[in-house]
């Protein structure tokens, strides 16, 4: 058996990893254009901002290490130019000499992955307009960013693009992030992404939202970069992060067809439209696990399990994939956020129904040092409770929650399933009723009617003939509160309820939701029948109309017990 592998990171190695340890006689031939091989591209940011220091941690495994260990013919430098899928053979180019030869194959697997997108706009092929997808770019890239420039512009607000300008800014570089969608983090919901823009605005990133570039200028030596709102920005450095595409040119006139999205299509066993071909990792299309559409979703994790299919199924094991969730994670400075499942963007666009709480819990118990408030989203179905997504941002424990939340939703858990999970506790990790139950909680109360929310999105809109009441302290009050709210702290709405309208809608808040629900309950068994409590308190309501107390830098966490008199000692400190 002679299997050829076109690319040799994440899935083109798993392949071959795999398909080693499943047979020892198989002739495993793997091709890499770039010169290294199995390198970890989802590092290159954080060597160039200095926080790896090392360069070759970033590098795994070289074709001699590969050789030694798994028996592999790895060969760097190397480019597929063509495959014919008659004759099973590849058309190979040696970059470094340019020598070209045919390799034949009895089993082939595509892995290209994705490119970054360049757009066409003038002046793109300026020098020192970079991108980041290999090590060689990290390096054209460092090297510059080591010359001492003091101006970088990025293009993109996704997971590099934002890495990216992390990692400008501990090398003491000014940077804007530009980014054509009207948020950073597209793949997260607006709402949650603004905890970070906040964040990096906080740490000096100028954001520059809802634009794009329309030209790359050169003057006096200088780049600019000119923007479609008629602004310029000077930069002594440009790096592409706009998104990537499939790199799939190669398989022109090949018979290997595409998806829909671009995408190389292939089955549950990765086996491409030709006979003997299987496909890999970025450059695949994936079934949406939530909304059940074609997707293009490049991620590490995926693509190795992708390749290890592959390698299953060429040796008659029945190994198969069937969706990608998402499931992703980003560092940000001091915050992390990460999401799994749809969005509730997604579930409009697909039109799935769902219910959808906020929450604001602390990772871990709260009189243990060094823990702040993260804001979780979570999405469910309006019937039984179905997980379709969750988006958590925050400070500490962000991971742990998301692999959680990624975990049962894959398993097809409901919200109910998520109150009675026994999950780790000891005060530095976590809190007896850990995030994941509240959630649940949460939510279980929404489906079962204990509790009904209004949302901060409906505002001013829901405020027309509403009495908007903030149930918190008088010093929260007067610190900020929603214009045209009047104040009746929690410890007094049981005296003053019965001056409170019955045939008004009542909305109450607080600072995260757990003194209105007690506010709600006071009132619904005291008869009132029409009372809305903002999901997420005014933390959720400052990520979609920014206030005072939105400063992106990590507030002091309330706790749920004498929430009141933590704030009349902290007053003018509630930052979010």
């Amino acid at each position: 058996m002679k299997i050829v592998i076109i690319g040799g990171v994440a899935a083109g190695m798993s392949t071959a990893a795999r398909a080693r340890r499943l047979n020892e006689a198989a002739e495993i031939v793997v091709i890499e254009r770039s010169e290294h091989v199995s390198f970890a591209n989802c590092g290159l940011p954080y060597h160039i901002g200095g926080e790896i220091e090392d360069r070759a941690q970033l590098v795994l495994q070289t074709p001699q290490t590969l050789a030694e260990t798994l028996n592999l013919d790895v060969r760097i430098a190397h480019e597929v130019t063509g495959i014919d899928t008659v004759r099973k053979t590849v058309r190979v180019r040696e970059l470094n000499s340019g020598r070209e030869y045919t390799e034949s194959y009895e089993k082939l697997v595509v892995c290209p992955g994705a490119k970054p997108i360049r757009p066409n706009l003038p002046g793109i092929e300026h020098p020192r307009i970079l991108t980041l997808r290999n090590i060689e770019d990290m390096d054209r890239v460092k090297s510059v960013v080591d010359s001492g420039i003091r101006r970088a512009v990025v293009i993109g607000g996704g997971y590099i693009g934002v890495e990216m300008a992390e990692n400008l800014r501990h090398r003491g570089i000014a940077v804007t992030l530009v980014e054509i969608a009207g948020q950073i983090m597209p793949p997260l919901d607006a709402e949650m992404a603004r905890d970070l823009q906040y964040h990096m605005e906080y740490h000096g990133i100028v954001l520059k939202l809802g634009t794009a570039a329309s030209a790359f200028i050169e003057r006096d030596g200088a780049l600019a970069v000119e923007l479609n709102n008629s602004e310029s920005v000077p930069a002594d450095m440009v790096l592409l992060a706009a998104g990537v595409r499939p790199d799939v040119q190669l398989l022109e006139g090949s018979g290997i067809a595409l998806g829909p999205r671009g995408g190389i299509l292939v089955n549950a066993h990765m086996q491409t439209s030709v006979a003997d071909v299987y496909a890999a990792g970025d450059a695949v299309e994936v079934f949406d696990t939530i909304t059940g559409e074609a997707a293009l979703i490049a991620l590490a994790g995926p693509a190795n399990r992708q390749g290890r299919i592959v390698a299953d199924h060429i040796f008659d094991r029945n190994s198969a994939y069937s969706s990608t969730q998402g499931t992703a994670i980003v560092k940000v400075f001091e915050m992390t956020a990460g999401g799994t499942g749809a969005s509730e963007k997604t579930l409009k666009r697909s039109g799935i129904p769902y219910r959808k709480i906020y929450i604001h819990p602390n990772g871990h118990a709260s009189y243990y040092p060094g823990t702040n408030a993260m804001h979780l989203k979570l999405l469910f179905t309006p019937e039984e409770g179905k997980l379709l997504g969750a988006q958590v941002v925050g400070y500490d424990g962000v991971d742990k929650r998301i692999d959680v939340l990624a975990t049962a939703l894959r398993a097809g858990m409901t919200v109910h399933d998520l109150e009675s999970l026994e999950l780790a506790y000891a005060p530095p990790y976590g809190s007896a009723k850990d995030p994941v139950n509240m959630a649940g909680f949460v939510a279980a109360n929404l489906l079962k009617g204990d509790i009904d929310f209004w949302y901060a999105e409906d505002y001013p809109e829901i405020n027309a003939n509403s009495l908007i009441i903030d149930v918190r302290g008088a010093a929260e009050y007067e610190t900020w509160h929603i214009p045209g709210a009047v104040n009746i702290p929690l410890g007094k709405l049981r005296e003053q309820r019965d001056h409170l309208p019955k045939d008004q809608p009542l909305l109450l808040y607080c600072r995260v939701g757990f003194r209105s629900y007690l506010a709600h309950r006071i009132l619904v068994q005291s008869g009132f029948s029409r009372v809305k409590m903002l999901a997420g308190g005014s933390k959720t309501f400052c990520s979609h109309h920014r206030t005072p107390l939105c400063t992106g830098r990590p507030g002091v966490p309330f706790v749920s017990h004498a929430e009141e008199q933590m704030a009349e000692k902290s007053k003018g400190s509630c930052s979010a």
